[in-house]
């Protein structure tokens, strides 16, 4: 399966790293938190540029976000 778990690891990743959903709208230059949230929660799945810079922020390659059989550090 592919993309199933991103939300699942973003969030992993978000705590690993201390922040809140607040902090990450804010480091992704987004406004709100709501995108970030329904995306956690496998409401709204993300865009291209969004896996993009979540790889770039928490330093992970694109294929560990969006594979589900890869896993992330968290």
């Amino acid at each position: 399966m592919i993309m199933q778990r991103f939300g699942e690891k973003m969030r992993a990743l978000r705590t690993k790293h201390g922040m809140s959903v607040r902090e990450l709208a804010d480091a992704l230059e987004y406004r709100g938190h709501s995108r970030i949230s329904e995306i956690e929660t496998g409401k709204r799945k993300p865009t291209a540029d969004f896996v993009f810079k979540v790889a770039r922020l928490f330093n992970v390659s694109t294929d560990q976000l969006l594979d589900d059989a890869l896993e992330v550090e968290a």
